[in-house]
């Protein structure tokens, strides 16, 4: 199964309220293209943590091991991928090459056990420069951040996303 997967994350100050937007694409094989929109808003939150969120849930609705490309906005996200900052964090024991604590560990950890059944390929994508897709993301994010029935971050409100 080929999935593609549009996340994009956003905070009304950094941090504020914030939301995730994620659109996913499933073509079956009579040509039918399914679409899934995914998001939710959280009280007190960071962008990065939002970033993340759209990719963990996304890959967390897929219910069995999928080929997927997955498209974001997120340097942080696709880079950490793509230029194997997890890597090193992992082989540091969570710290990055300052031997710093990584930032938001609750939500890598989540995210890395999401992706473990996937075969996933990271691409960015420019923000705020006419992708549809993207657009999308976007506009469910920030309708999150901005709406009713937002919930509260527990990894960040227990200092998960400032260490």
């Amino acid at each position: 199964m080929h999935v593609n997967i549009y996340t994009d994350g956003a905070s009304r100050g950094n941090p504020g309220p914030g939301g995730y937007g994620t659109v996913m694409h499933y073509t079956d094989p009579s040509g039918k293209l399914h679409v899934k929109e995914l998001s939710q808003g959280f009280e007190r939150t960071t962008n990065n943590r939002m970033e993340l969120l759209g990719v963990i849930v996304a890959l967390e609705a897929l219910r069995r091991p999928c080929t997927i490309d997955l498209y974001s906005d997120s340097k942080y996200v696709v880079d950490a991928f793509n230029q194997h900052w997890v890597d090193g964090w992992l082989k540091r024991g969570w710290k990055n090459a300052k031997k710093e604590p990584v930032k938001n560990p609750d939500l890598w950890k989540r995210l890395l056990e999401a992706k473990r059944p996937h075969d996933v390929t990271f691409h960015w994508v420019k923000g705020h420069a006419g992708h549809p897709e993207n657009e999308r993301c976007d506009e469910l994010a920030t309708s999150a951040a901005d709406g009713e029935g937002r919930i509260r971050d527990e990894g960040f409100e227990a200092g998960e996303g400032l260490f």
